[in-house]
């Protein structure tokens, strides 16, 4: 179990849709159910089943991205694993006997970060992929690797060109430009001492998957979904496209043939899902509650989405004959909708 002593904390983090700020508010209306095995089924951040395995359950984390994935390694699997001084710093310097390629330093020229940032990036991502040949570590060092990217991001994304945001010399009314002009060798630190901080033994074996989420194994006690949020106008939340570089900076190796060059911004090809289509996602939702429909299903939801908060409904009562909604007003990042609110479902 976790050290009496410290009470773990979960790091802070930059991601759109992270529900850190609502994981308590989340298990508030479910600790009442009697279960004690949890699959989080878009595990993103990992928040949501950071929180479940705080309470002591066992917890399945899964997220179809693979840099998600590595933070659930890092958090939700990993009970003891952490970095030390020697090897963080280690990360840090150059091999002069290394010939290191610059993948990031020639694709990624006047895009996201400057030269010199990037020409750091190529050296960090390779001294993790060389030097750290424990899975959690790694998994580690990577989390601290985004949460460094994404610190050093206008609106903490990759969805376009911008780098000028962060160089133009104009008067500000948003963003924080000591935190983008701080080197990455100090957020990296300073992450890695929050994930470290995060690490902890729930005296439970719990697990982080990469898969479809319709390919998961059905028979946890209780199911979480927290799908990409669609818009009523049919406009999805691509996490897919807004941190694909963080996607391939987990493939490095193969992050060439990833890349759509026609792009601008040089994101990853694209890869449809039924999430996000307007024509598709309702028959994703029934089958996912077909799936899983001998568990508790727990759906958080916006109330403006596709569908409508009524359709979702009725879908999981096919499957449930007790269902309980609970709102929460809720000002959702880069939104100008006031209106929309965090939407608990909960059918038994």
């Amino acid at each position: 179990m976790a050290d009496a002593a410290r009470v773990p904390v979960f790091p802070s983090t930059r991601y759109q849709g992270s529900k850190r700020k609502l994981a308590d508010w989340i298990w508030e209306n479910v600790e009442h159910l009697e279960f004690d095995t949890v699959l989080d089924a878009f595990g993103g951040t990992g928040a949501a089943a950071y929180r479940f395995k705080q309470a002591g359950k066992q917890v399945t984390y899964n997220d179809i991205l693979t840099f998600n994935y590595t933070i659930g390694m890092a958090l939700i699997e990993n009970s003891h694993v952490v970095l030390d001084d020697s090897e963080v710093e280690q990360l840090l310097q150059r091999d002069p006997s290394y010939d290191y390629r610059r993948f990031i330093a020639e694709t990624f020229e006047g895009i996201y970060f400057t030269r010199s940032e990037n020409e750091w990036l190529d050296i960090a991502i390779q001294n993790i992929e060389r030097r750290l040949a424990d899975p959690y570590k790694r998994a580690l060092a990577l989390f601290a690797l985004y949460q460094a990217c994404l610190s050093k991001r206008p609106y903490n994304l990759f969805h376009r060109k911008n780098l000028y945001l962060r160089q133009a010399d104009v008067p500000r009314s948003f963003g924080n430009k000591k935190t983008w002009d701080a080197p990455f060798e100090k957020h990296f630190r300073k992450f890695i001492a929050e994930a470290n901080a995060a690490v902890f033994d729930n005296g439970r074996r719990n697990k982080a998957l990469n898969q479809d989420v319709m390919t998961l194994p059905a028979g946890c006690d209780l199911v979480y979904i927290d799908p990409p949020y669609m818009s009523r106008k049919g406009v999805s939340v691509n996490y897919h496209a807004f941190y694909h570089f963080l996607e391939g900076l987990t493939r490095y190796e193969g992050w060439a043939g990833l890349v759509d060059f026609e792009t601008r911004h040089r994101r990853l090809k694209q890869q449809p899902s039924a999430w996000d289509n307007p024509d598709y996602i309702r028959d994703a939702f029934d089958l996912l509650f077909e799936r899983f429909s001998d568990s508790i299903l727990v759906v958080s939801y916006r109330s403006d989405g596709i569908p409508a908060v009524g359709e979702l409904s009725n879908l999981l009562r096919r499957y449930k004959h007790s269902l309980t909604q609970t709102i929460l007003p809720q000002q959702y990042a880069l939104s100008r909708n006031t209106a929309s609110y965090e939407l608990l479902l909960i059918g038994v």
